[in-house]
This record gives structure tokens, C-alpha cells and sequence, in this order.
């Protein structure tokens, strides 16, 4: 255990966990509470009773994860940098919580064409726009994703014009699409495959107005199209197996295709980076559905220029679908980099047309403690709930393609003696014990040490190129999503799990710095010095004033722009970030390092600040300041003391516990009027 570490990381005793999360001050986690038992339906005898917000029902049972409601109200925070109040925060959650449930319950009923089940099963895609959203902007973006039903399909009378009339699951309105021509001869009233209920994915999408006034939208052709099969339905089972069940990746010939042999295909997804590669990785494998078993492929392709511009409907699709492929384009075979097997070039042509089988995440159920209250439960960690012989429920949540469960809609709050190996998309909330760059790492790979009143977790944080989450210091207290937890155990016998700035629902927020926690009475709890905390129970918010200030103990300083930290002189003559460990002459700014004594009626502390923070406290900028004769730098500093100030602090000393250094860290500071 690290030096002037208070407690085990590995602790686990359940009376013991549960008494110092009740004794915890942490204003801004019982806003949290509060939030949520607004936004919850109302129980009355044990019976659910149906809230509604904005004339949007909210369904039996349904409530805001505790994630989810802290991530929204972080996001307000950020927007009103001046801070909120009680009553912007709920607006903008029941607005936010209102758009959740339009997308979880559609107005209207679709559910004789889709399964309920399989609805909510299958991720709905990144970039899908909804067609009320198209009528009420009258805009549609080219690269925007639609997500449809076919309700009907028809010809425009005189012509021979098919057209068909979409719907989606959130959306009151309908609107017709014509057809490509491409895709007429999967229209028929008996054989064809658009028919009521049939899912479709579409982009490449233009929006044809109608006469000035009217209102009548339509959607011009698009080749790019996706048709989506289910397995378990009879007659695509049968298409599948008749269609797709014969050719293999090995048993191409490129002298078969120019002699006019045309090919398909049913494939596995399993690597998607058309963004960035213009290219889509399949792999064939053994897969069983109705009607037959498919044979055991066994080489990989590269997909190249597959969809053309319509790159983005395949970069969002999730790993694991399968795609059938008709009549593709076969171009020159190419070096993939596949190890010993020679990729094969398979090309969207004239002819091709695609199925997909959407990945559907499976379930898992995880344990809670049903007979907590709601607002009891978000403060227990259910590992000791589970301990305390109460009554236990079951929740199911999604897992993903690899087997992990997605805790991403966990209702409660997760705490560290909770991690298990395959969760993902986990939230964690606490204290920064330490902080550093991984240099043995070949990528940009830094050791982040999270505790929280359970105990102590390593997150090991991969950025794509360099630091990008701004200030962050040891006793700052962040709110972290998008944890994946593959958990081994490092040298200290901690939990060691990882995060990847480049997924979708991976964000750090430092609360510490967040200007809108110091300036919204409702998200913190004013301190005497002599009450801090040197656990830490989130931010730290007292009124001091400077006892004295002393000139001597203001320095001008270089810092790295990117992460804030001290860059200090290297024997080359340059300057390395004491952070990330790199050159960083190119990235410096200048600032205030300040060791200052602070007062109020109860004590005297000793803290220290920098960047913002101090010019802040001075109240003047690093280059004015130093720019002043001398005599003028300490008749300014003079007039500050006694000067009555609103700052956050936090315990930089978590790890050492010296106490000859200052140990309080003033984070954010602002003059009191």
C-alpha cells in the first residue's frame, strides 16, 4: 500500500463500506439523488403510476440511470460555465429525459412488424436521423443514416414509378422514398422482399420539398441501401441457404468471373474502419440458422471501395452482423496484409446487391437489491448489498459481440468493489490518488489511480495521439465513462481495467475544474478550513481570505499547454512536460506557481496554485504581472490580502502525505463581491 494511503485498496467489509458512503458529504452526488427521484415514476401502495413529462409517457417502471443523469448534468455544467441553479438543472434533464424516451418508445405501433424484444436488442446506429426530425428541419444531410420500416409499397399513378412508405420506431410521421431502379426487381406483390415490416438501412439520402407551403416531403433514390434479413424468419432463412450457402472466399477464380461466373457471399463483419481506410474486413466462418448449415470459410477479405461515398453506413454497422453479398465486383487480388493469405479486391458493381443481419446483442442479468429504495441503492455498492442477506433482483443488460455485459443502462451507481472481468462501457466516480505516463508504452498510455469509498482501481487511459483531457492532478475529483474491464491485477495487487478516448462513450470529466460547480450553491457544500476532508467528499468549496502574501513565493513558470503541468529544464537545454513526459518547447505557456497561506474564522492553511487557478487569485495575467517593476509586483500583491475569496481545494498530497509541502491545491478561485 502507498504511503499515506488511510485505507486498503483491496477492503471489501460491507458495514464498513456502507457506513462511510453514508457519513459522505458529496453535494453534488445527493443533487444526483435528488434528480433521479424527480425524474422516477411515482410508487403509491406498491403500484406504479405513470409520470409524464412534456406529454411524453413515460412507461411503468422507467427511470434515468444514475450515469446517465450524472453525464447530462456534467454536460449543463460545462454549457453554463457561470453556473446553474436547481431549476436548469431539472429543465434540462426532463428536456434530455424527454428526447430518451421518444427514442425508446415510439408514438406510434410498429410491433406486429418487429418484435418488442428484438427492438430493444439491436443498437440503434450513432448517426440515424429520425423522420420527424427531417419535417420539423426540413433538412437532410447527405451522410445522415435512416433506420426504416417499409409500411407500403406502391406505384405513383400513370408511372412506373415505385415508391415506398417508411416509418421508423420514434417517429409520429411517415414519408415515401422512390425507389432505385436498381433494386425493382426485388419489388413484387408475392415474391419480393420489401414488403410491410421490412427493415432498411439507408444514407446517401436527398430530400425533395414539395410545393411552397405544403409540406410534403419526399426522399429522392439512393443505391445506397441495406436490406436487413432475420435468421429466424422462414422465408429469409431460405434465401439465405439458397442464395448465399455455395461460395466460399477460397473457391473464387478470376478466370470463372471473367467468364461471367458471379458470386455471393455471407459473411461475418469483424473490423470496420471505412473512415479512415476506405475499406471493410469480413471473415466467413461456420454459422447456423434455418434451413442449413453454412460451410467453414477460411481466408479473409478486404472490401475496398465498397458503398463508395456511402463510407459511413458501414463504419457505424456493429461488429458481429453478418452481410450477404450478391454479384459483388471482383478486382485485382492485393496484398492485405493478412499475413501468408492474399487478400481478394470485393467491389461494389452495377449489379451487387446487400443484405445484412444485424448483430443482436444478447442479455445477461445482473443482481441488485430490490428492497433498497431507489435512492438508497444508488449510494450501495451491490456487492455489499449482496452481503447483507437482502432480498435480491435480477436486471438484464445488453453484452456486446465479445461476450462483455454493457453497463452503459446500469441503473445504480458502480463502485470499484464492483468491477468484474467482461463488463464495458462502465461509469466510475471518485478521487485521483495518481496520475502518470506509461513510458515504457509505444503509445500515448498514461496510469490513471481512482479511489472511491470501496477502494482503489488502476485505469490505464490510450489516447489516440497525445493528452487531451486538459488539467488533471492527483486529489481531483473526476467522473469517468466508458471503462472497459478486461480486470487483471498490477504489481500493487490493484484492479487494473482500461479506457480508450476513441470510443464513442468514453469522457473524463474533472469536477474539480468545472467553473459551474463553484458557482452553483446546489453542487457543493461550503467548508471551514478546519473541516477539510482530507479523504476527499468531491469538491471542496470554502470562503478565505490570503493571510499574507509573499513575494518571495510567486514564480513565473513554463507549463504544458496541452495538459497544464509543469514543464521542467531537461540537460539538453529543452523543456519536458512532468507529465507526459515529452518535448515540449513548441506547447508552452506562461504562468503563475503561487505557495500561499490561507484563513478563515476557524484555521490557517497552507496551499498552492498555478495556470488559471492563480492568475485568477491575482486577478491579473502572468505577462502584465511580470511586466511591473518590482516595488509595484509587491504593492499589488499587498493590496490582495484579506481580500475574501471562493476557491475549491484538493489533497495533492493523497500519495505522500509530506506533510513539510503544501498539501491543498487551490483548483479554481474566484473573488467574492
Amino acid at each position: 500500500m502507498e504511503k499515506g494511503s488511510s485505507r486498503d485498496p483491496g477492503r471489501s467489509d460491507p458495514d464498513e463500506i456502507l457506513a462511510e458512503i453514508q457519513m459522505g458529504h458529496d453535494a453534488f452526488l445527493k443533487f444526483v439523488d435528488y434528480a433521479i427521484s424527480e425524474l422516477s415514476p411515482l410508487k403509491e401502495e406498491g403500484k406504479s403510476v405513470v409520470g409524464e413529462i412534456d406529454s411524453v409517457v413515460i412507461d411503468e417502471g422507467s427511470s434515468p440511470s444514475w450515469s446517465w443523469v450524472v453525464s447530462r448534468m456534467l454536460k449543463t455544467c460545462l454549457a453554463y460555465s457561470s453556473g446553474v441553479t436547481p431549476a436548469i438543472i431539472l429543465s434540462e434533464l426532463f428536456q434530455a429525459w424527454n428526447e430518451q424516451k421518444r427514442y425508446h418508445s415510439s408514438r406510434r405501433s410498429l410491433a406486429h412488424m418487429i418484435p418488442l424484444d428484438k427492438r430493444r436488442r439491436r443498437t440503434r446506429l450513432p448517426n440515424t436521423v429520425t423522420i420527424d426530425a427531417i419535417y420539423e428541419k426540413e433538412f437532410l444531410s447527405i451522410n445522415s443514416i435512416l433506420e426504416a420500416v417499409v409500411l407500403k409499397v406502391y406505384v405513383l399513378p400513370g408511372t412506373d414509378i415505385y415508391m415506398l412508405k417508411l416509418g421508423d420506431f420514434w417517429s409520429s410521421c411517415t414519408i415515401d422514398l422512390y425507389l432505385h431502379r436498381r433494386y425493382y426487381n426485388l419489388v413484387h406483390p408475392e415474391h419480393g422482399i420489401f414488403k410491410e415490416g421490412r427493415e432498411v438501412f439507408l444514407t446517401g439520402c436527398c430530400l425533395r420539398t414539395g410545393a411552397t407551403g405544403s409540406g410534403y416531403l419526399r426522399l429522392l433514390p439512393t443505391e445506397y441501401l441495406l436490406i436487413l434479413l432475420d435468421e429466424d424468419n422462414d422465408e429469409d432463412a431460405m434465401l439465405l441457404g439458397a442464395q448465399f450457402c455455395s461460395d466460399t472466399f477460397s473457391s473464387i477464380s478470376a478466370n470463372d468471373f471473367k467468364q461471367g461466373t458471379s458470386y455471393s457471399f455471407y459473411t461475418s463483419l469483424f473490423s470496420s474502419g471505412l473512415s479512415l481506410l476506405n475499406r471493410v474486413k469480413f471473415r466467413q466462418s461456420q454459422a447456423t440458422f434455418k434451413g442449413g448449415v453454412l460451410p467453414l470459410l477460411t481466408v479473409m477479405v478486404s472490401v475496398k471501395n465498397l458503398y463508395s461515398g456511402a463510407t459511413k453506413l458501414f463504419s457505424e454497422i456493429s461488429s458481429g452482423s453478418m452481410l450477404a453479398l450478391e454479384k459483388p465486383f471482383l478486382g485485382t487480388p492485393i496484398n492485405c496484409g493478412f499475413g501468408e493469405n492474399e487478400g481478394i479486391t470485393v467491389e461494389f458493381g452495377s449489379a451487387t446487391q446487400l443484405y445484412l443481419v444485424p448483430f443482436v446483442q444478447p442479455e445477461e442479468q445482473v443482481f441488485i437489491a430490490s428492497t433498497q429504495s431507489r435512492s438508497q441503492r444508488s449510494s450501495m455498492p451491490f456487492a455489499a448489498a449482496w452481503s447483507k442477506d437482502l432480498k435480491d433482483s435480477q436486471v438484464t443488460l445488453l453484452c456486446d459481440s465479445e461476450g462483455s455485459v454493457d453497463f452503459r443502462n446500469y441503473q445504480d451507481r458502480v463502485y470499484v468493489v464492483d468491477l468484474r472481468g467482461k463488463m464495458t462501457r462502465v461509469c466510475l466516480y471518485g478521487l485521483v490518488r495518481d496520475l502518470r505516463r506509461d513510458t515504457g508504452s509505444p503509445d500515448f498510455t498514461y496510469s490513471l489511480m481512482l479511489e472511491d469509498p470501496t477502494g482503489v482501481v488502476v485505469i490505464k487511459l490510450h489516447f489516440s495521439t497525445c493528452w487531451s483531457l486538459g488539467k488533471l492532478n492527483a486529489g481531483h475529483t473526476i467522473f469517468i465513462s466508458g471503462i472497459l474491464c478486461c480486470v487483471t491485477m498490477d504489481n500493487d495487487n490493484l484492479i487494473e481495467v482500461s479506457w480508450h478516448e476513441k470510443e464513442s462513450d468514453a469522457s473524463l470529466i474533472n469536477l474539480s475544474c468545472l467553473p459551474a460547480i463553484l458557482n452553483s450553491s446546489c453542487l457543493h457544500k461550503q467548508t471551514l478550513l478546519s473541516n477539510l476532508s482530507s479523504e476527499g467528499n468531491g469538491v471542496q468549496v470554502c470562503c478565505v481570505s490570503i493571510a499574507e502574501m509573499d513575494h518571495n513565493r510567486l514564480f513565473s513558470r513554463f507549463f504544458h499547454a496541452t495538459c497544464g503541468h509543469l514543464a521542467k529544464a531537461v540537460p539538453d537545454g529543452g523543456l519536458r512536460c512532468s507529465l507526459c513526459c515529452t518535448s515540449c518547447d513548441s506547447e508552452l505557456v506562461r504562468g503563475f506557481h503561487l505557495q500561499v497561506p490561507l484563513k478563515d474564522d476557524s484555521s490557517t492553511v497552507s496551499a498552492w496554485c498555478s495556470g488559471q487557478a492563480a492568475s485568477d487569485l491575482l486577478q491579473i495575467y502572468p505577462d502584465d504581472f511580470f511586466e511591473l517593476p518590482e516595488v509595484e509586483q509587491g504593492m499589488y500583491l499587498c493590496t490582495l490580502e484579506n481580500e475574501k475569496f471562493l476557491v475549491a481545494l484538493a489533497n495533492t498530497n493523497i500519495l505522500t502525505g509530506e506533510e513539510s509541502d503544501p498539501t491543498w491545491e487551490i483548483v479554481l478561485a474566484q473573488k467574492c463581491d
